[in-house]
């Protein structure tokens, strides 16, 4: 299968860019909610078998089946979590930013990755070697019991995900989609290609084309040549489903 090349990324000139540089241009500080939300020594414990790094656009962190080698906390990047039946493309059915983290079955004591992760928004994120992980795990309760909040809220959003692709028109998940992804990429200016929107829809190219073109009409968004603006946030939560809502209720009731 080959992946669209064009995932979101920020772009406008105001857009947050990320947590505070090291020397040698790693990040600083956490910055990542999951990581804040820890006791003070957790979290002093857990960075200090952390490394920092930089995601790459397309970059495939982990396949369907496959042993999971390192978690990942996003800071200023967010993965795309890919779903494939068969011989079919894939289909998202979840998002990955700042405010979680990849890596969370095992918790579970699943050391084989669920699903397909590809980074969407490149920009920088901890990532810790899975044995080191484990062993973090395994000596913080504090740790534990965020991941199982975590792991509830992943499992509310999975069934949302599923009765939306079932239930709604591709508009409203268009619109959802856009501010999934402007809530992690920190700026009101995407690039991305209508062929990469219908890969994540899981939908026909002509459809996006359709979708994104009445969402331009009614002044919510604009597009031109891969360049996506969106300029009424308001507009376009009144113009996604209510999956946008139920994800982020999820979230804040659980976390």
């Amino acid at each position: 299968m080959t992946v669209p090349s064009t995932p979101v990324r920020p772009s406008a000139p105001n857009a947050w860019r990320g947590p505070p540089r090291g020397a040698n241009g790693s990040a600083a500080t956490a910055e990542n909610h999951l990581i804040e939300l820890l006791p003070a020594t957790d979290r002093r414990r857990l960075l200090a078998v952390s490394e920092p790094v930089d995601l790459v656009l397309s970059e495939v962190l982990c396949e369907a089946g496959a042993p999971a080698e390192h978690v990942y906390f996003p800071v200023d990047s967010f993965i795309s979590l890919v779903a494939h039946v068969d011989h079919e493309p894939g289909l998202e059915v979840g998002m990955v930013g700042r405010e979680g983290m990849l890596g969370a079955q095992v918790a579970l004591g699943m050391l084989t990755s669920p699903l397909h992760a590809l980074v969407q928004g490149r920009g920088s994120a901890w990532r810790i070697v899975m044995a080191d992980f484990r062993l973090e795990l395994a000596r913080s309760p504090p740790l534990q019991r965020l991941l199982h909040h975590y792991l509830s809220v992943r499992m509310a959003q999975l069934a949302t995900a599923a009765g939306c692709l079932r239930f709604h028109m591709i508009g409203p998940r268009l619109a959802r989609w856009l501010l999934m992804s402007q809530d992690r990429a920190h700026g009101d200016s995407f690039h991305v290609t209508h062929e990469f929107l219908a890969y994540m829809l899981g939908v026909r190219r002509v459809g996006i084309t359709l979708a994104a073109g009445a969402l331009q009409r009614q002044g919510l968004i604009r597009y031109h040549r891969g360049e996506l603006i969106v300029l009424d946030r308001t507009g376009l939560e009144s113009a996604a489903c209510s999956c946008y809502a139920a994800d982020m209720s999820a979230y804040a009731e659980l976390l």
